[in-house]
């Protein structure tokens, strides 16, 4: 389930990748699959040893072009062990909504991207998120969960003011936003509730089989009701050859 407009981004062999909290790998699986040489980065351990084993299925099964490069790196968001301009493309997925030190961490996913590169930024959509703050303290208030409900215009504008400059902006994830009002409504420690399990299997088999009928109403709620919203920025060269 990607949140990424890969297409957007034009990523491809000889791209070079960084998807910061990476999680469980999703969309660093699919900048490998495009021949990408990619980090998957990301401060658990545990989830990256995962995503370790899954890179190399993929490769041992020949999944992958023989252009991709993958591996993982464990570290901070706050503190990026890269250089300045090494990355052609930065993705951060789901995570700054959960870093309190936010722009800390755009600035750092600024600081690696090569100048002409391209960086976006996904994170929950104000109204779903917000219905779900309402619904469920548990919800958010955990460790490690959700500190802030971002507008999509106050990111940009962070973003922006970091030295970027804003491309394009999509919501994706419609069917995924009642899932989430109900598992609030109902307790988001009860799974196995029968109405959560049968919106999950629901979840299941549309993200196996993508039919056109769930696929066609995703498209259709989205602008309505999206979970997510992806930001895309271009990284601005300064000081051109010949300028």
């Amino acid at each position: 389930m990607l949140t990424v407009d890969f297409d957007r981004l034009g990523i491809g062999p000889g791209t070079t990748v960084i998807d910061v909290g990476c999680g469980a790998g999703r969309h660093t699986y699919e900048a490998y699959r495009r021949g990408a040489d990619v980090i998957a980065f990301d401060q658990d351990g545990a989830e990256l040893d995962n995503v370790d084993a899954m890179l190399t299925a993929m490769r041992e099964q020949g999944e992958v072009p023989h252009t991709g490069r993958a591996e993982v790196a464990k570290g901070d968001a706050l503190e990026l062990p890269y250089g300045e301009g090494t990355f052609d493309c930065v993705i951060a997925s789901e995570i700054l909504e959960h870093v309190p030190a936010d722009d800390r961490a755009i600035a750092e996913l600024v600081r690696v991207l090569k100048p002409g590169g391209a960086l976006v930024v996904t994170v929950p959509r104000w109204l779903p998120e917000r219905i779900c703050w309402l619904l469920s303290r548990e919800y958010h208030s955990n460790e490690g969960g959700h500190v802030r409900i971002y507008r999509a215009s106050a990111l940009r504008d962070k973003i922006v003011a970091q030295g970027m400059r804003h491309t394009y902006r999509h919501h994706a994830h419609a069917l995924h936003a009642p899932f989430w009002w109900l598992k609030c409504a109902v307790g988001v420690s009860k799974p196995d509730h029968p109405a959560v399990v049968a919106y999950h299997r629901m979840l299941v088999w549309d993200m196996t089989t993508r039919p056109w009928v769930t696929t066609t109403a995703e498209s259709l709620l989205n602008p309505l009701i999206g979970k997510s919203v992806a930001l895309y920025f271009d990284k601005p060269v300064v000081g051109c050859a010949g300028s």
